[in-house]
């Protein structure tokens, strides 16, 4: 049985450095963007059609939904799971809460000035960054962009806040972005306590 925890990060926050230093591990798998999130989202729709109110088989909609982390992760060689999807975000939190328990959640955050900075100077580097793939030309029409209220950015402030405000602090650990790149190894190894899994010797040079 594998130990699925989760990852909820601002974007350009630090989840692709914090995941290749993890992934050095090989008891631990750290995802991409996961559609572990929508795939729970989308199973738990069926309770709203005629079909299921018709007959509500509640306990075995429950097998299926809290099997869905173990399933997805069946091949997947590693002891310990960190899936990373939006998972702060009320909804998300409320069906994870449904099919899950001791949930543990690494949160990374970054100043959202910062955030913006770095997708512009990244959209200025690499010209076929998403970006730069709509009529926003200027860096300000860039930032709105980024900005929607049905954004990436947004959505995941949402779920920030949302943990911030409404969840016990045990469920959920915070890196602060400046804090990873400044001092990895501390933030790393504060990880692994908040995950209460073993510590391995990581590598910080040549990221």
């Amino acid at each position: 049985m594998k130990d699925i925890f989760f990852l909820h990060g601002l974007p350009r926050a630090g989840n692709t450095l914090l995941s290749s230093i993890m992934n050095q591990n090989p008891d631990v798998g750290v995802s991409a963007n996961s559609v572990c999130a929508d795939m729970m989202g989308q199973l738990f729709m069926l309770k709203h059609t005629d079909i299921f109110k018709n007959f509500p088989d509640h306990k075995s909609f429950d097998n299926v939904a809290k099997s869905v982390f173990e399933n997805y992760y069946k091949d997947w060689n590693y002891k310990y799971i960190v899936d990373r999807a939006p998972w702060g975000y009320p909804i998300n939190l409320k069906f994870l809460k449904k099919t899950r328990s001791n949930i543990k959640i690494i949160v990374l955050v970054r100043d959202v000035i910062e955030v913006l900075g770095s997708f512009i100077a990244w959209s200025e580097r690499e010209p076929t960054s998403f970006v730069n793939r709509y009529s926003a030309k200027t860096i300000e029409e860039k930032c709105d962009m980024l900005m929607n209220k049905n954004g990436v950015i947004v959505k995941e402030l949402i779920g920030i806040k949302h943990l911030f405000d409404h969840q016990p602090k045990e469920i959920y650990h915070l890196v602060e972005y400046n804090d990873f790149v400044e001092y990895p190894r501390k933030t790393i190894d504060g990880i692994y306590e908040f995950l209460g899994i073993p510590k391995f010797k990581h590598s910080f040079t040549n990221l």
